[in-house]
This record gives structure tokens, sequence and C-alpha cells, in this order.
């Protein structure tokens, strides 16, 4: 079989203008189609990257915000019982120098009675209650036999 030159353009026109033109120009648009769509997913791709970068400093920012709020409430804390502690160790110091000064007193009280303990009188009948040493007082034997009742009638 010979093939001519005009029977290659028969065929060959047949199988571009049959069917080979049309797969030719469908499969150039189904390129584009796919080249088109990747560039959409891409697209959308990119905004959903960044709707997620956004939510994540949002979520970033919150903790942040929410962690000083936590901080700045653990600040007032701390000043409120620094200041307690402090208002109560200068109730302590205060304390502690009262109980100082009464000891001081009470130390100089009962050097004043040991001091004055050899010139009081030790009888409650005395009427003189003179500061003597109590061997010159005359005392008196204090022997309590019976109680009686301050009002008779009572009994």
């Amino acid at each position: 079989m010979e093939f001519t030159l005009d029977s290659l353009i028969g065929i060959l026109g047949l199988l571009f203008g049959g069917g080979a033109l049309g797969g030719i120009a469908t499969w150039r648009w189904q390129r584009k189609k796919a080249k088109a769509e990747a560039q959409t997913a891409e697209v959308n791709m990119a905004k959903e990257v960044q709707d997620i970068y956004q939510q994540a400093l949002k979520d970033k920012e919150d903790e942040v915000i929410d962690k000083n709020r936590i901080i700045g409430e653990l600040r007032e804390d701390r000043d409120h019982y620094r200041k307690e502690n402090n208002e109560l160790r200068q109730r302590q110091d205060q304390t502690d120098a009262k109980v100082r000064e009464l000891a001081e007193q009470v130390y100089r009280n009962g050097r004043m009675v040991k001091a004055m303990r050899p010139f009081l009188c030790f009888d409650t009948k005395c009427k003189k209650r003179q500061r003597v040493p109590a061997s010159e007082c005359e005392v008196a034997e204090s022997v309590v036999k019976d109680i009686e009742p301050i009002d008779q009638k009572d009994m």
C-alpha cells in the first residue's frame, strides 16, 4: 500500500479534524482548569493558614492578658499580705515594749517592797500603823477559832 501525500493529508485531517483536535482542545482546557483549581486551592490554603495564625495570635494575646491579670492580682495579694505583716510586726513590737515596761515596773515595785518590808507593821489591830521594824511592833496572835456571822438573825 502506497501512501500518497493526499492520503496522508486525508488521514491526518481525519485524525485532527475528528477527535484529535477536540482531544487537544479538551486536554488544554483541562490543564488550564487544573492549574486554576491548584491556584485557587493554594489561595484558599494560604487564607486558612493566615486564619490559623490569626487565631493563634489572638489566643496568645488572650493568654498574655489573662496572665497579666493574674500577675496583677497576685501583686495586690502580696502587697496586702506585706501590709498586714508589717502591721502585725508593729503591734508585736508595741506589745513587746509594753511587756518590757511592765516587767521593769514589776521589778522596781519588787525592789521597793523588799526594801520596805523591815519597816512595816504587821499587826492589823495596831492603832499606830507606823513604819517600824516588825520586831518592835506588838504582834498579836491572830488565832481565829470560830467565825461568827455578821447578823445573828440569818442563822
